[in-house]
């Protein structure tokens, strides 16, 4: 299935190359998604593993997938009668900041700013058609296939110390480096220092996605790297250009 939001750096492109480099089922029973975002690589499977955990550090991003989970149909409610408006966009970009709401509501607030924002930024309005009701209706298939999955909430450190096993799969997709400003969260060349480190001391395996970038091959270069490309959403219809990506594995 198909994920149920847009989001800055989201994988639908590049899914099924970054499939193709997972191990067999065989060999890990447990999958964790460490940068979560839109959840492409989740949402391509019914379930990867018995054990099944889903991070991300935006705490509204968080929220809004524990209330499709738990409550989708208190959300679904919350979201009747919502417009595509610009003067709506912009006065949930700031009620979302206030106190005093349910996380019920905040969740409807941020789903409703993630669909009408111009490329998922959250910060600017897309000017497009779009059909919320289907989006709406389609919360029913996401509560299903969440339905098993762990939801947190954590910096990439502390988590990868909480479920790293022997047989334990990491995917990670952080923040690409000197493309930091676009995400909606603080990533700094310290963290990117950090996660490479972090990564140093698994047991299990991981599998990670960054651009194509000097630094990073520098950084990575003892581990197994795959170069890919994508058509890159930023340039004009009919323009051949490709976007380079890699992808980074321990195994």
């Amino acid at each position: 299935m198909n994920s149920f939001i847009s989001w800055i750096g989201g994988k639908r492109l590049l899914r099924n190359k970054i499939l193709e480099q997972f191990p067999g089922t065989e060999e890990y029973d447990r999958y964790i998604e460490v940068f979560g975002g839109a959840g492409w690589i989740l949402f391509s499977k019914e379930r990867h593993a018995e054990l099944e955990i889903f991070n991300d550090a935006n705490g509204d991003l968080i929220n809004l997938y524990r209330i499709v989970k738990f409550h989708s149909e208190a959300l679904q409610k919350e979201l009747d009668w919502n417009l595509v408006s610009r003067e709506q966009f912009f006065d949930y970009k700031e009620q979302i900041k206030n106190r005093g709401q349910t996380d019920i509501q905040r969740a409807a607030k941020f789903f409703m700013l993630i669909k009408n924002s111009f490329g998922a930024d959250l910060r600017s309005f897309g000017v497009r058609n779009r059909n919320l009701d289907k989006a709406i209706d389609y919360l029913r298939k996401v509560k299903d296939r969440l339905r098993f999955t762990v939801i947190e909430n954590k910096d990439f450190e502390g988590l990868l110390k909480t479920y790293d096993r022997e047989r334990a799969l990491f995917y990670l997709d952080p923040p690409y480096y000197e493309a930091e400003d676009f995400y909606n969260v603080v990533f700094t060349e310290k963290d990117h220092i950090r996660l490479k480190e972090a990564l140093d001391k698994l047991k299990g395996k991981f599998i990670l996605s960054y651009n194509d970038s000097d630094y990073i091959r520098e950084l990575y270069k003892e581990y197994k790297i795959i170069e890919v490309d994508r058509q890159n959403n930023l340039v004009c219809k009919g323009n051949s250009e490709r976007y380079k990506e890699l992808i980074i594995k321990n195994f």
